[in-house]
């Protein structure tokens, strides 16, 4: 793809965004609303916790398969069918006469998730030129913070309406359809893109081997196990920086209203607080784009992962201060700036690191690896914090952003040079 080319992208780009956030809204308005609908069904509060988790479970167990399937039926397919996945989960969801049922559609719409967001990463990383693959994909990125971020809004106003927390699944269920509705209506940006390179090169019959972008000729795909064999070494240590970022994020997620109920805050402040917070992380997702293009990928991930780790640590310190509250908000607020100026750069170095002409079994991978951080700092900051305290928990995760600083400054320059970022 030629540089002329890539400023075309936005021809195709309302069907490569507007998906992307109409599932991630629906989607946000129902991930606060799962516990509370698990106690309705009779399930104590550790329980509706472990209800609520289901959905990051389900995302790790799709992520695996999820590669596979992009590979074998394409992107859009892969995005129709996992919005279909969704409205089924939905359904058990509603339908759920008790929590073991809640649980299994909420594991069915975590499943649905990593598919549908694997296929639209595996989209940008063929089609998107390196030189502006990280603005395209933090974008991307930023699509999920919006609905993220906008879904809960819409729940509490329609539940306030409807007197129900049941509207919220309704809320998801329209969002799902919409998507699916949208992927039908608009071109396939796939489709489009393809015959865009195929012209170019007919154009450039007399390199009949090389494609627009002078790349060797696609190889054929190669299957799931193939590609964690072939790619063990780099999954194994960029995976590794993928699973403590995704790690630290989560913790951070987990760790701020416990430190705020810890503080006796109100609740009302607590949300307030994450609220904002919540808008400053999403304020600088084009923001992490841009310095990843421009600088190189250390640029981004090496400062949001010391942040995220000072953060925490300024966490672990608030227990013993006397203004512990005006800290409190300070803090939450750095931990945003940080965590914002990182926004789509385990995406990024996904795409960086993947075949370019068979992306998905490779990024199928290593989605999993993120995950796998996402799913289990949430479990390290509850034992930390059952064996000893929460501001203990903070200063473990904590030094674990450290040691994930120093496996960032190792490991991209050697796997993601910046000559080949920039």
């Amino acid at each position: 793809m030629t540089t002329t080319e890539s400023f075309r992208l936005g021809s195709v780009a309302l069907p490569v965004y507007l998906p992307s956030l109409l599932f991630a809204t629906g989607e946000g308005a129902i991930i606060p609303i799962i516990p509370v609908a698990a106690v309705h069904l009779g399930a104590s509060l550790a329980l509706a916790g472990l209800i609520a988790a289901c959905i990051t479970l389900g995302q790790l167990i799709g992520d695996l398969p999820s590669g596979w399937i992009v590979a074998r039926i394409g992107e859009r397919n892969a995005m129709l069918w996992s919005a279909t996945a969704a409205l089924l989960g939905l359904v058990v969801a509603l339908l759920s006469p008790n929590p073991f049922v809640l649980a299994i559609g909420v594991l069915l719409v975590g499943i649905a998730t990593a598919s549908f967001a694997l296929a639209r990463q595996a989209f940008m990383t063929s089609f998107v030129p390196l030189a502006y693959r990280a603005r395209a994909l933090s974008l991307l990125g930023g699509m999920f913070r919006a609905g993220y971020f906008v879904g809960p809004f819409i729940a509490a106003a329609v539940i306030g309406l409807a007197g129900s927390t049941q509207a919220a699944f309704w809320i998801d269920a329209i969002a799902c359809f919409a998507a699916g509705a949208v992927l039908l209506a608009l071109p396939d940006p796939t489709e489009v893109l393809a015959a865009r390179r195929m012209s170019a090169i007919r154009a450039a019959a007399a390199r009949p081997q090389v494609d627009a972008v002078g790349e060797p000729a696609p190889p054929d795909r190669v299957g799931l196990f193939r590609t964690l064999v072939e790619h063990r070494g780099v999954l194994t240590r960029m995976g590794t920086n993928a699973a403590l970022i995704g790690g630290l994020r989560a913790s951070r997620q987990v760790i701020v209203p416990l430190i705020g109920v810890s503080l006796h805050l109100p609740e009302p402040t607590i949300a307030l607080v994450i609220g904002v917070a919540g808008a400053i992380d999403f304020a600088l997702f084009f923001s992490s784009g841009q310095i990843m293009d421009r600088f190189g990928r250390l640029w981004s991930a090496l400062p949001s992962m010391i942040g995220l780790a000072i953060g925490h640590l300024a966490l672990f310190a608030t227990a013993g201060l006397h203004s512990a509250v005006a800290w409190f908000v300070a803090i939450t607020m750095f931990l945003a700036v940080a965590n914002g100026i990182g926004s789509g750069i385990l995406m990024t170095f996904g795409a960086d690191l993947a075949p370019r002409h068979d992306p998905a079994p490779f990024l199928g991978a290593y989605r999993f690896t993120g995950d796998a951080g996402n799913a289990a700092a949430p479990l390290v900051v509850a034992g930390v914090t059952a064996v000893a305290s929460v501001a203990a928990a903070a200063g473990v995760m904590g030094l674990v952003g450290l040691v994930g600083a120093g496996l960032i400054l190792r490991w991209v320059p050697r796997y993601i040079p910046r000559t080949r970022a920039a």
